[in-house]
């Protein structure tokens, strides 16, 4: 039993090293940039070894689709709690402020998916893209749902969203006088829709 006790102690411990380096990582690969940050930066600010970092992760570029998987993660469980059952720009509305929530509260993942594109880390660039596409593929159903204008590209609405959405990064600032969250993305979605629905559509 003190054996047992013991492992389960230790495996604890080690869990809770991975989330601290996880989120130390995040915050310099979102803050300095993917080539500027080191694994010694990262393992100095943890309080840790560079040693104890590769025990968790093979190399740096592994490290990075983690944070990316953990930040993805992160946004993905926020908008999966939209109701289906919504009117679909309801819906569209109520998943752009939930991934804007979840954007600025996680501000250290959230700012490595927007800052490190899959081209910068030709590596893991793969990883990087399906992790990407894998989030957004809830926004291509969202829109995929929507009664739009013949002819209206449906990626290029996608991307116009989620584009407004993550450079609220480089200007939001809660209680800084700016809108809140559900105004910022009633306005994106009603703007988007005023185009995209085409004139006479409701």
């Amino acid at each position: 039993m003190a054996t047992q006790a013991k492992t389960v102690v230790r495996q604890r411990g080690e869990e809770q090293t991975r989330e601290r380096i996880l989120g130390v990582a995040a915050d310099w690969f979102g803050t300095h940039g993917y080539a500027a940050t080191s694994i010694r930066d990262i393992a100095r600010e943890v309080g840790v070894t560079v040693g104890a970092i590769y025990v968790h992760f093979p190399s740096k570029d592994r490290l990075l689709v983690a944070v990316y998987e953990e930040g993805v993660r992160r946004i993905g469980e926020a908008v999966d709690t939209v109701p289906e059952s919504a009117e679909p720009w309801a819906r569209l509305e109520a998943a752009a402020r939930a991934h804007l929530e979840a954007l600025l509260d996680n501000a250290g993942f959230a700012r490595v998916i927007v800052r490190v594109i899959p081209t910068d880390v030709p590596e893991v660039a793969r990883d990087l893209r399906r992790l990407r596409h894998g989030y957004e593929a809830r926004f291509s159903r969202l829109i995929d749902a929507l009664d739009l204008a013949p002819g209206f590209d449906r990626t290029l609405l996608r991307l116009q969203l989620l584009g407004a959405l993550n450079a609220t990064q480089a200007w939001y600032r809660r209680g800084a006088g700016r809108s809140d969250t559900k105004t910022i993305a009633t306005q994106f979605v009603a703007a988007l829709r005023t185009g995209a629905a085409g004139k006479g559509r409701k």
